[in-house]
Formats: structure tokens, C-alpha cells, sequence
């Protein structure tokens, strides 16, 4: 059975290569079906209507010829699986390493990509996190320009590569969470509003306009396509792109985010392993996470960005932009205790008052914090990670700030060895006005904001896309391997002692010292102290059993003296 909603046509027809064109006949609620039996591999598309061109199956689940181009019928349930005894991993005590798959390898593909995973499982990875594989236009991108969002992009192996690649992955003791789109679409290969409303009229937010989730079938499309990779492609988890652009009137009885929880979860109980959904939400409104028992969604996590400009600030003293609240040397400290930093303060960026707190009965590892992401990098105007601009010793301070935290700690590809590959917005648009208005609208942005525009690569170059490949054979080369075997020590320390994956808010406490130039942070969880200097003076604090250092601390009387530019771990 061949099947399309397309409320918006009064005639559709299927047509196939070398065949006769089949007219589907029409259902209830806009839906259109024809008895068609498809074999793996045949390619295919509909007409909509009186025209004669060939659109997409909105629900393809795989388009070897681009986005423009018919589809191709894929069968996931041929897949031979061998992960039948994967009974999959928490979130909690968890660590996520977030890449990007076009640059992870210098292939760019799922498969060179899974030749990759000894160094996530010696690193102490317990979940990848894919940013998105949707299909686009095009040959690279970030991936959050998907236009189709059932089938996986050609150019990282297709479908069956990403079966491939997640069996893989739990062979060797790693979970899949998949990066979804569902605020918006991307600008070319987008047909969807040919086939019926799967828009709002009127309604933008920052990427594009908004899907309308007032219309039942938009909400049964979207909720569909989570299930279909928690599902089909065995999946662990769902990482939602931001969920605050999802906007709904209050019509339907509950949120979207609700809605596809709850099939989440059913469908957990019945695999019998989790399926953790992970809202990216710049709302700074525990609602995302807190159980539907007390009024919440019922996801499992969302990121925090407080967490990242609190660390962010206090490692580079960058205070532009919305970096200016951060300054305050409270903010660390804050969001170490609470999660959030505005939590109901006043952001002046936003120039109003943002943000609610967490309870204190919320486990803190519902919180994803980092120090580096894909968007606080690449959102930069050269693309430039901490490496550019931090010592070694700074960047080692980054990571056990980041492996240290209440939540729970995220990586983004390269951090673990100070890659110094920028990591910069690449698009390869084939329509030439839409590469020069991308271009123009990001040099205009940044000048905006006060950046030198010559510094802003063009996105559309492909040496752009280059540049943000990682460079593997930095990894064991002197300063890089050392801060590597940090990494690798301290994502260990945060397996072995308790004391770093407590959840509790009673468990931690913190403090700043600024009786010196520079800031001094002790951060405690349980018997652990987290001592941190940024100051150029030596710093003397109580002893105790060393259990990571930096920089090795000196011994004086029962006091240890921690260098300038370092951090240790006490138990």
C-alpha cells in the first residue's frame, strides 16, 4: 500500500520509472492510497494534481538523487541486526560526545565513522550524539537545513549505513542519540506545503516559517518520524533542536513535546530498554524535564547554555553580547549549585526578566552542560574553538569544569585533544542566489555585532567545509596528548567515585574567592572539592588526597599551593 496525505490536491497520481503512472484514489481526512507494492530499491514520486513534475515521498526514506529528485523505496525491517542483547544505557553518569558526521572523518561517511569508535570507548563515552542526518540539499551542511525528514543524507551512506553504524555502536557499548529538527525547514527541496499545511501562515521564527502544530496530521508527521528512529533504527535517544520555536496555539490537549515523550516511553516499556529525549530550549523552564506528574513534558534532559557562558566567561573573559550577565563572579558558582543562572534575574540581553528555577528535587544530571557545543562555536564569526585563544593549562581547566559538573558533561568532537580545526557554517547551496544571500546574511549579522566581516568565512566555499575537518593526527602530539590522557583520567574518575555523579542538590555546594587578581573557585560535591585557579599567584588551600591535578600541587605543612593556571580534584 502506497499512501500520501495530500489535502491540498484534488488528483495525485504515482509515478515510477518505465511504468504507467497510477492514480491513487481518495480517503478520509486528505489522505490518498493506491494497492502498489514496492520492492527495496525502487525508485518512485508522486504528481500532484495537473502538473507533470515529480515530488518527493514526504515520508521517503531515502533519496539517492538529492532532495529534488523521486525516492527510493527502503525497507529498514531487512536490516539484519545483531544487538538483540543491547539493553542500552541511562542518561545518568552518562558522557556524550556530540559530532558533526561530515567532519568527524575525513570521509564524512557513517561507516569510516564507526572505525572511529575505540578512541570514544577508551575516551569514556557512553553516548554519541549525531548532529542531524536528515536529508538536505546539497552535499554538506550542519544538517539543520533537512527538507526530508524520514530519509538519511546519501552523502553520509544512506539508510542502510545508519543501520550499520548504530549496530555498530552497540557492539561496542555506545548510545545513539539522533539531533531532530522539527521547528522549521529547510530553504530548497522544501515541497511539504504542495501537499498540504504542514506550515502556519504567517508564522516565522529564526530559521524559517513554523510548522503548524494545530493540524493533526503536521503532529502525527512529526511524532511518526521520532518514533521511526527510536524504532527502526534502534536509536536510544532524541535530541530536539530548539523546542522553544515550536509554536503551538493551545489548542491541541497537549504539547507536542508531551506527545512524542509519552510515545517514547511506551514504546521504551515495550523494548525494554530507555529512550531518553533531550530538549535543546533556551526557555530556562524545568518544565521541559520535570515528570507529566508535576506539570512537565516528561523528557528526560535539556541542554544548558548557563552552564556554558558561566565557564565560558570565567576561562576567556569574553563579556559580549549575551555573555554580559556571566561577568558576575557568581555565575559559576550559581549555576554549579541551582543549574540555571537566570532562573528568573533579569538577562540583559534579552532585557527582561527570564528563566524559572529548578526544584531541588530535579536530578541534576537532567542538565547537558559543556564548554564547547557545535552551535557556540560554529555561531562564532571565524568558527573558533577554545584552542584558538586558551593556554593548555586553560583548557585544561575547561576539562574538569566539564567532567567535574552536577550534569551531565557533553563533549563536542576534537575538545578532548585541543583540536585546532576551527569548526565553521558550511552550506553547499547548488542555487548560487541562495549561497550569495546565506553569505550575505551571515557577514551582515556579525558586522551587527561588532565583528570585523573579513574574518566570517563564506559559507558556500568549500574550503569552509574543510577547514572544519577534524585533524586526527594532532591527537597524540605533545600538548594535545597530554590534555587527551586528562580527558581519558578524568572521564575514569567520574566512573570510580560516587561523589561526581551524585544527583542530589544536597550533595554540592560552591563558592568564589576574589581576594586576588583572577578568580578562585572551590566547588564541592559531597567529600569531593573541585579547586580551581585562574589567577597568575600561586594559591594556598587545605590538603587532602589528590585525586587529579592539572599541575601538580605543592605540599606545604597540611596546605597544598596550586599554581597559577590550575585545577585539581581533592577527595
Amino acid at each position: 500500500m502506497v499512501e500520501v496525505w495530500a489535502p491540498r490536491q484534488e488528483r495525485v497520481r504515482l509515478r515510477r520509472p518505465g511504468q504507467e503512472d497510477v492514480a491513487l484514489h481518495a480517503a478520509a481526512d486528505g489522505w490518498w492510497r493506491a494497492d502498489v507494492e514496492l520492492a527495496d530499491g525502487d525508485e518512485y514520486g508522486f504528481v500532484l494534481g495537473d502538473t507533470e513534475s515529480v515530488r518527493p515521498d514526504p515520508r521517503s526514506r531515502r533519496q539517492p538523487r538529492g532532495v529534488h529528485a523521486a525516492s527510493a523505496w527502503y525497507d529498514p525491517a531487512s536490516f539484519p541486526w545483531t544487538d538483540a542483547g543491547w539493553t542500552g544505557r541511562q542518561l545518568a553518569g552518562g558522557l556524550i560526545y556530540e559530532l558533526h558526521l561530515g567532519t568527524f572523518t575525513p570521509e564524512g561517511t557513517l561507516d569510516a565513522a564507526i572505525e572511529r569508535f575505540d578512541h570514544l570507548v577508551e575516551l569514556g563515552v557512553t553516548h554519541i550524539e549525531l548532529l542531524p542526518v536528515n536529508a538536505f540539499n546539497g552535499t554538506h551542511n550542519w544538517g539543520y537545513d533537512g527538507v526530508l525528514w524520514y530519509a538519511v543524507q546519501e552523502t553520509y551512506g544512506g539508510p542502510a549505513s545508519y543501520q550499520r553504524f548504530v549496530d555498530a555502536a552497540h557492539a561496542a557499548g555506545l548510545a545513539v542519540i539522533q539531533d531532530v529538527v522539527y521547528n522549521h525547514l529547510g530553504p530548497s527541496g522544501n515541497y511539504l506545503p504542495e501537499f498540504g499545511p504542514y506550515l502556519r501562515d504567517g508564522s516565522r521564527n529564526a530559521w524559517g516559517d513554523s510548522l503548524n502544530l494545530d493540524e493533526q496530521a503536521v503532529r502525527a508527521f512529526i511524532v511518526e518520524n521520532a518514533m521511526m528512529w527510536l524504532r527502526d533504527y534502534h536509536v536510544d535517544g532524541l535530541r530536539l533542536d530548539a523546542v522553544h520555536a515550536l509554536h503551538e496555539s493551545g489548542a491541541q490537549p497537549v504539547h507536542i513535546l508531551q506527545e512524542i515523550a509519552e510515545g517514547a516511553d511506551a514504546l521504551s516499556a515495550h523494548v525494554g530498554r530507555p529512550l531518553t529525549l533531550i530538549a535543546e530550549s533556551d526557555l530556562n523552564d524545568p518544565v521541559m524535564f520535570l515528570p507529566r506528574e508535576a506539570g512537565g513534558y516528561g523528557l528526560a534532559a535539556q541542554w544548558s547554555d548557563d552552564w556554558h557562558h558561566a565557564v565560558h566567561v570565567a576561562l576567556t573573559g569574553e563579556t559580549v553580547g549575551y555573555y554580559e550577565d556571566f561577568a558576575d563572579p557568581q555565575a559559576l558558582p550559581k549555576v554549579w549549585t541551582s543549574g540555571f543562572y537566570h532562573d528568573g534575574s533579569y538577562s540583559s540581553f534579552r532585557e527582561r526578566d527570564h528563566g524559572k528555577p529548578v526544584p531541588a528535587s530535579a536530578a541534576s544530571w537532567r542538565l547537558v552542560t559543556y564548554a564547547q557545543d557545535h552551535d557556540q562555536i560554529g555561531n562564532r564569526a571565524a568558527g573558533d574553538r577554545l584552542s584558538a585563544t586558551l593556554s593548555t593549562d586553560r583548557l585544561a581547566i575547561a576539562a574538569v569544569l566539564t567532567l567535574t559538573a552536577p550534569g551531565t558533561p557533553m563533549l563536542f568532537m576534537g575538545e578532548e585533544w585541543g583540536a585546532l580545526t576551527p569548526w565553521q557554517f558550511f552550506t553547499s547551496h547548488p542555487e548560487p542566489e541562495l549561497a550569495e544571500a546565506t553569505a550575505k546574511g551571515r557577514i551582515a549579522e556579525f558586522v551587527k555585532m561588532g565583528w570585523d566581516e573579513s574574518i566570517v568565512p563564506l559559507p558556500n566555499d568549500p574550503a569552509t567545509f574543510e577547514r572544519s575537518k577534524l585533524d586526527w593526527d594532532e591527537r597524540e602530539q605533545g600538548e594535545h596528548g597530554r590534555l587527551l590522557d586528562l580527558y581519558r583520567s578524568l572521564a575514569r574518575l567520574r566512573r570510580e567515585r560516587s561523589e561526581l555523579t551524585d544527583p542530589r542538590a544536597g550533595s554540592r555546594d560552591a563558592e568564589v574567592v576574589l581576594d586576588k587578581p583572577g578568580r578562585r573557585y572551590i566547588l564541592r560535591r559531597g567529600d569531593a572539592r573541585v579547586l580551581v585557579n585562574l589567577s597568575d599567584e600561586p594559591w594556598e588551600v587545605p590538603g587532602g588526597d589528590v585525586w587529579i591535578a592539572t599541575r601538580q600541587p605543592e605540599p606545604v605543612g597540611e596546605m597544598l599551593r596550586l599554581a597559577p593556571e590550575s585545577a585539581i580534584v581533592v577527595g
